[in-house]
């Protein structure tokens, strides 16, 4: 079977480098039980991740290329799952038990990939991925930097970021318009934000960036109606000089105002 071409409506860029897949699989720390691919498309990164210790799976949304991949890797037979990783239930992907994801993912969704991992942040303890690298430095940006946004407090508030590597355009086909950069994100121990304060921290993280030139008493007057308590000189910030853990203490007194 001819490999498939590639499809503008999956976002797919294929990596053609050996060397780079080799690279990127290697990045995956070795404890894990079980592994999970996003997009494997031909099988440049899967060829590295099978025959390993671990048990793998993989999800591919292009029927074509399920198809092509259980061709050229008769082991995957039935380990290939042909689905929207956006839309499916983690928990049933290894019968509630957690596993790392790798992936050189779709840039058109990558995004939604971390936040839809923030959903089943007790099923993965690791990810390496590669994004375009504008997105891959906004998730492990500091405080303090023009990168630092939404993305980079909520994700950080779960995992501990590390920029691996940045990957040339020339090594894809067909080449994206964009460089690319490969990170890690190990989860941490005890997450930053308790569980109780999530949906309020996702709140308030997103509606200080929603106006992040503004300082933090004008973005946040509705969530606290205190004025005093808006005079406090960490209200005279902008959001990107925040830390996570600043957010949180933020939170708590926002929430002491839902009740």
């Amino acid at each position: 079977m001819q490999p498939p071409r590639a499809k503008k409506s999956y976002g797919q860029h294929f990596l053609t480098h050996t060397s780079t897949a080799r690279r990127i699989a290697g990045s995956l720390g070795p404890e894990h039980p079980r592994v999970l691919e996003i997009g494997p498309g031909k099988g440049m990164l899967t060829q590295f991740l099978l025959g390993q210790s671990f048990a793998f799976k993989a999800i591919e949304a292009d029927p074509d290329m399920v198809l092509y991949l259980e061709q050229q890797f008769p082991e995957m037979e039935g380990q290939v799952i042909q689905g929207n990783f956006l839309k499916a239930d983690l928990g049933l992907i290894f019968d509630e038990q957690p596993f790392a994801i790798i992936g050189n993912f779709p840039y058109n969704i990558s995004s939604q990939i971390l936040f839809k991992t923030l959903d089943y942040t007790a099923f993965v303890p690791e990810l390496v991925g590669m994004f375009q690298k504008e997105m891959a430095e906004r998730v492990v940006a500091d405080p303090g930097s023009k990168a630092y946004g939404v993305i980079s407090v909520l994700v950080q508030a779960y995992y501990e970021g590390h920029y691996l590597f940045s990957v040339n355009r020339g090594q894809f086909d067909p080449p994206p318009k964009v460089q690319s950069g490969v990170i890690r994100l190990r989860r941490r121990e005890d997450p930053l934000v308790p569980g109780e304060l999530m949906r309020s921290f996702r709140r308030v993280v997103k509606q200080t960036f929603g106006q992040r030139r503004k300082m933090l008493r004008n973005t946040l007057k509705s969530f606290i109606p205190d004025a005093d308590i808006l005079k406090d000189e960490r209200f005279s910030l902008r959001p990107e000089r925040l830390t996570v853990e600043e957010f949180v203490d933020i939170t708590r007194i926002v929430r002491k105002f839902e009740r």
